[in-house]
């Protein structure tokens, strides 16, 4: 999930517009205070920054808007305490003890809850809401969903089941259901209600149950979701998609050779709808994908940086308004969203995205294989995650800032 603000407001110059620039300093070993609150997960857990602070949450998972951090810590006794972390000053806000062994995996829009699976027990791992990998065979799973105090619903299932995310209202968890439990290779988006402990299906986009035997079941790889600023939608970019069948397409007694698409999922209405992407999107691998949404989350924005394409999409309307070509390159791929525009980087290259005029902008040179973009809430500012640590570059002109060394970065974001 990307931050929200004006990036290329007043973006001038000749030079900007078609500049390759020269790699941007290493890192030093020098700290330098870090402007804004930025979240980095890391090869050994959740790391925030914030001027002089570095704080590492280990096992934990953050608020959408990066304002607090849950932490699960296993106590002797087959127990975790669960405690909410401030994440701006590293306060421990609240503790509680859970029994069992439990990871956080998925917090809800408003950052109250947080939801919980078995430690240990073959479940996909920490993973921001809608990503989650495969999860080992099993006929029973367990969720729990516990806010500052502790635990607030224990929910035992019968199938192969992982958390994917809670409804704006708090009132039910959406869950991805893996076939066969006992062999998964692919699976479906369910609505389980607090109190009812049966996963049921979801809305189509009309707000209409889907029929029996007319659910979507996928079997790519959730690579990346966002939320939308009001917490109501959750976006979430899947890749590698064979075989698979829209509801709509079921509906309509159709194929579709479609190999990504944009799972748009409705938290406060219960609906869900698919937003497909061109050929060649997830045709390639799917590191090279990413995905971010626009400050005031009209615009979704998708990139595949192997084959050198940047999908532009109204958000509301859920069509794709162009598709903006980029120069290849292999690597992970990293999105962030501005007003008017979007970073997009993979291996070492940075791009600078025109969103209105549909090109790039400028070309920067990261200094090392990217591992994460970020945006200043003000704009001023680009976070770049590198193999040695975090960089944070002028949004303008591209020249590095300042540094700090941060071991193992796999992503970041910054704080909304």
């Amino acid at each position: 999930m990307t931050t929200r603000r004006h990036i290329l407001a007043g973006l001038g110059g000749a030079a900007l517009l078609t500049a390759c620039r020269e790699p941007v300093a290493r890192l030093t070993a020098d700290r330098a205070a870090v402007p804004d609150l930025v979240l980095a997960d890391t090869t050994s857990g959740l790391v925030t920054l914030l001027g002089e602070r570095m704080d590492r949450h280990g096992l934990a998972i953050a608020a959408p808007d990066g304002s607090r951090v849950y932490t699960a810590t296993p106590l002797d006794g087959n127990a975790t305490t669960l405690s909410t972390v401030e994440s701006s000053t590293g306060r421990e806000m609240e503790r509680a003890r859970l029994a069992g062994r439990w990871m956080p995996r998925v917090v809800s829009p408003s950052g109250r809850l947080v939801v919980l699976t078995p430690a240990g027990a073959g479940s996909s791992g920490v993973a921001s809401a809608g990503a989650a990998g495969q999860p080992v065979a099993r006929t029973r799973s367990r969720i729990m969903i516990a806010g500052s105090g502790g635990a607030v619903h224990d929910v035992h299932l019968t199938g192969n089941f992982e958390p994917d995310a809670v409804t704006y209202d708090e009132t039910g968890v959406f869950v991805l259901e893996w076939l066969p439990a006992t062999a998964p290779d692919h699976y479906r988006v369910r609505l389980m209600e607090f109190g009812t402990g049966t996963p049921q299906p979801l809305l189509t986009r009309n707000k209409v149950a889907v029929p029996a035997g007319a659910e979507e079941e996928m079997r790519g790889e959730g690579r990346q979701a966002v939320l939308h600023p009001t917490g109501h939608i959750l976006y979430t970019l899947y890749t590698h998609q064979p075989d698979h069948r829209h509801t709509r397409n079921i509906l309509a007694g159709r194929r579709s050779d479609v190999h990504a698409f944009v799972h748009v999922l409705h938290l406060a209405e219960r609906w869900a709808y698919c937003l497909d992407l061109p050929a060649p999107f997830g045709q390639g691998p799917a590191a090279g994908h990413a995905l971010a949404l626009s400050p005031d989350g009209s615009r979704l924005m998708v990139v595949d940086a192997t084959a050198g394409r940047l999908a532009l999409a109204d958000a509301a309307a859920l069509t794709i308004s162009r598709v903006v070509a980029l120069p290849p390159v292999g690597g992970t791929a990293s999105v962030a969203a501005g007003a008017g525009s979007c970073f997009v980087a993979a291996g070492e290259w940075i791009h600078v995205v025109d969103s209105a005029a549909g090109a790039v902008a400028g070309t920067w040179r990261a200094g090392g294989a990217v591992h994460g973009l970020g945006v200043s809430r003000d704009g001023a500012r680009l976070y770049v995650g590198r193999p040695d640590g975090i960089a944070w570059l002028d949004s303008r002109a591209g020249a590095q800032l300042g540094s700090v060394p941060v071991a193992g970065i796999l992503s970041l974001r910054c704080a909304r």
